[in-house]
């Protein structure tokens, strides 16, 4: 298949930049991409998929780690850093729990580890497409008492100091925030953030609120905003106005 399909194709077709160096895995998922009808642009390294990300208009990222000219984790820490948000998934046939949490901390919004079913590749890729087109659209800002989440630029401030958020964490806080106080299992934000309904990754919120909390703890003046309701899951818990927190210093 060649390498540039779908550079030239319609803007109304999902563009999906597919970066392994395993020529039958490539095909393979290529064959399986052009079937569902995404465009699909393959890129064997790290400075092709550059070459690409720098010259077309990309929806999602499917990045391969052990690439021959270094770790795909370093091409996913490069576009955080320059603020690129578009929704990435890492294959890789690391499994381990260390890996995965390196790729969730690097900026990935998920991570796939071979082996794999098409059926659960096809899920996590139809999940991540809906979440950027999501991020596309998604308007307005949220103001609270000393934290602010800008939704077009998907830019977070608590108590004057920015927090650095990954795509994921930035979706699970805005959408925790677009209805505070109202607790959501580990499913219910499974399902809202990721696009999953499997039960057996309910970890993956644990480990993002985790993640979300620690960051917000840097800079929220030691407020929790990210609270946990035993038994239950989690809310968005609002800071009280200036007021209310004196009266309930002094009582």
């Amino acid at each position: 298949m060649n390498n540039m399909r779908g550079q030239a194709a319609s803007a109304s077709h999902n563009r999906i930049l597919l970066v392994e160096h395993e020529p039958e895995l490539a095909q393979l998922l290529s064959y399986d991409l052009g079937a569902l009808q995404y465009d699909v642009i393959r890129a064997t390294s790290l400075r092709q998929a550059g070459q690409f990300l720098g010259q077309s208009s990309i929806d999602l990222v499917l990045l391969e780690r052990m690439l021959p000219d270094g770790d795909g984790i370093l091409l996913c820490q490069q576009l955080r850093q320059t603020g690129e948000q578009v929704p990435l998934m890492l294959l890789t046939a690391k499994g381990s729990e260390a890996d995965l949490v390196l790729g969730l901390e690097s900026g990935a919004d998920d991570y796939l580890v071979r082996p794999f079913s098409i059926l659960e590749f096809r899920a996590r890729v139809r999940a991540l497409l809906r979440r950027g087109q999501a991020q596309k659209t998604q308007p307005g800002q949220l103001e609270f008492n000393g934290v602010h989440i800008d939704c077009s630029s998907r830019e977070v401030t608590a108590f004057d100091k920015p927090l650095h958020l990954t795509a994921r964490e930035f979706d699970l806080l805005l959408f925790l925030a677009q209805h505070p106080q109202q607790v959501f299992s580990r499913m219910q934000l499974l399902q809202a953030v990721w696009g999953y309904d499997y039960s057996g990754y309910q970890h993956t919120v644990d480990s993002h609120i985790n993640r979300l909390r620690n960051k917000i703890a840097s800079s929220a003046e030691h407020q929790q905003l990210v609270k946990t309701v035993w038994g239950v899951g989690y809310k968005f818990s609002p800071p009280p106005p200036p007021s209310t927190q004196a009266l309930e210093q002094g009582a």
